[in-house]
């Protein structure tokens, strides 16, 4: 099988995130990512997976490939990411999320609006709780959650002072089972290993954690892989049948 190499941005956040810019809407990312020259973005808002079916369907023949994902944060503030197949029923893991997310009233003053939409970019609601906070999950709960939905699960941000495992725990812990640990925009991947350490035998990938269109594509990874599903991309991650992570 013909292997290619695609460009990759999977953190990527919509309007539905606290943090998220109402122009962050499914059309919009769609447009920059393709704009930028993405092949193959994920949607990962955070405690929440309720637009990646939209901005999915948005980007339906134009040729860009959306996973499905989230930046969940877990009883240590670690956040997490998880991603999963385009095609993935993701409503029993939603559902146990929500039932381990304290059900806080979301508060203006304090976080965006946090905003559902469709695929065309119309509101269909607002999401009443506080997607911002920690669930009750811990670090190997959380992982274990995404790899039992069928899911990849990625440190996110391990170069930061807030949020990141390293931030919060200090170490990775072992046997945790992560399939990669992902460093901000700030930092290339040589950077990352000269300044944090070379995190083997995980690989270290780039993506933007873009809240805003014009951050789509400021940072990304490449995959020499078969096709943009996430078994190609679980292949690469573990360097199998010939698939590689190509770092930025």
């Amino acid at each position: 099988m013909e292997l290619r190499r695609l460009r990759a941005d999977l953190h990527i956040h919509t309007c539905l995130s606290p943090c998220g810019e109402l122009a962050m809407s499914p059309r919009a990312v769609v447009d920059r990512a393709r704009a930028v020259g993405l092949d193959l973005i994920a949607v990962t808002d955070h405690n929440t997976t309720e637009n990646a079916a939209a901005v999915i369907e948005a980007a339906r023949g134009t040729g860009l490939a959306v996973l499905a994902g989230i930046e969940l944060t877990t009883a240590e503030e670690v956040h997490i990411l998880g991603l999963f197949d385009t095609g993935a029923e993701l409503g029993p893991f939603q559902a146990e999320v929500y039932r381990n997310l304290p059900d806080v009233p979301s508060k203006k003053k304090f976080v965006k609006d946090q905003v559902i939409v469709d695929a065309a970019d119309y509101v269909t609601g607002f999401s009443p709780r506080c997607l911002f906070g920690a669930t009750l999950f811990s670090v190997h709960d959380a992982v274990g959650l995404i790899h039992g939905h069928g899911g990849l699960a990625i440190a996110c941000h391990v170069d930061r002072e807030s949020f990141s495992i390293i931030s919060q725990l200090g170490f990775i812990p072992p046997g945790l089972g992560l399939e990669a640990v992902e460093v901000s925009p700030r930092l290339t991947v040589a950077e990352a290993r000269a300044t944090l350490g070379p995190f083997d035998p995980l690989p270290i990938v780039r993506f933007s954690d873009a809240h805003k269109p014009e951050e789509i594509g400021s940072a990304t990874t490449d995959f020499l892989v078969a096709s943009p599903g996430l078994g190609e991309i679980r292949k690469a991650l573990a360097g199998e049948a010939g698939r590689k992570v190509i770092p930025s």
